[in-house]
């Protein structure tokens, strides 16, 4: 099998990407290591999981706003003064959950530059990418999108700013592909967004899915050909590249 991006698949994703596991929370710590007491990796680990898959338990049940840390204290069996040896405050929690969200789609999306995919294959990596990589950050994207409102200003701008860098990734890959005469496309900001709240409607609205037994390749390919009819590919075009796509995935 080839590697992501160049091969589409959740298999190929997952070999590429650690979003879950020891591997995951230790770049959790390490991104906010700096305002913990807690200096030991191996020490800190466990309870960063167990605070933040608490925290987002809590606010799920009663709302981020009003969850309080002694919520958060017996919830994950932490005593008070354990748990402020890794947060200080709940806007540390919600800096460090808008901040893990953040450099993950820097990560897997922005990333993508490195590989000089063609504006095609990017876009549909972008696509690909974004559903693969939510569905394993599910807790960490609801959060931020349904606890917003009640955010302190500094993370609500963060996370806005957020939303806005994702379509601009988008729209960069659309507008190369325009210069390069690849796509027809008159409204490339208003197609990012009409993408980027597609992507939303899956991650928001997983209720709605399961009850029609549509899942994540499904839907990925959806928002993906639906995207390609906006820039101006028939409909011979979008199986050519279907074909293509799956002719490389058995051969690999």
């Amino acid at each position: 099998m080839a590697a992501w991006p160049i091969e589409i698949s959740m298999e190929s994703f997952n070999e590429a990407w650690t979003l879950e596991g020891e591997t995951f929370w230790r770049s959790v710590f390490e991104m906010h290591k700096h305002k913990m007491e807690i200096k030991n990796p191996n020490i800190a680990i466990g309870n960063l999981e167990k605070i933040f898959s608490a925290t987002f338990t809590l606010a799920n049940t009663k709302g981020f706003q009003a969850m309080s840390l002694r919520d958060l204290s017996r919830e994950t069996g932490i005593s008070m003064g354990g748990l402020y040896a890794y947060i200080g405050s709940k806007n540390d929690l919600a800096s460090v959950i808008e901040g893990v969200l953040r450099n993950t789609i820097e990560q897997i999306v922005g990333g993508l530059s490195a590989h000089d995919l063609e504006p095609l294959h990017c876009l549909r990596a972008i696509v690909y990418g974004e559903i693969f990589a939510m569905e394993k950050m599910s807790p960490w994207y609801y959060f931020c999108f349904m606890e917003l409102k009640g955010l302190p200003r500094e993370q609500q701008q963060q996370t806005l700013e957020l939303e806005l860098r994702f379509e601009g990734m988008l729209m960069d890959a659309i507008l190369e592909g325009v210069v390069s005469g690849q796509f027809i496309c008159d409204q490339p900001k208003l197609l990012a967004s009409q993408v980027t709240a597609q992507l939303q409607q899956w991650h928001l609205k997983q209720w709605k899915f399961k009850l029609r037994d549509i899942g994540k390749q499904e839907y990925a390919q959806f928002v993906f050909e639906s995207l390609l009819k906006c820039l101006q590919y028939t409909a011979a075009d979008i199986e050519g590249i279907n074909n293509s796509v799956a002719a490389k995935s058995e051969s690999s």
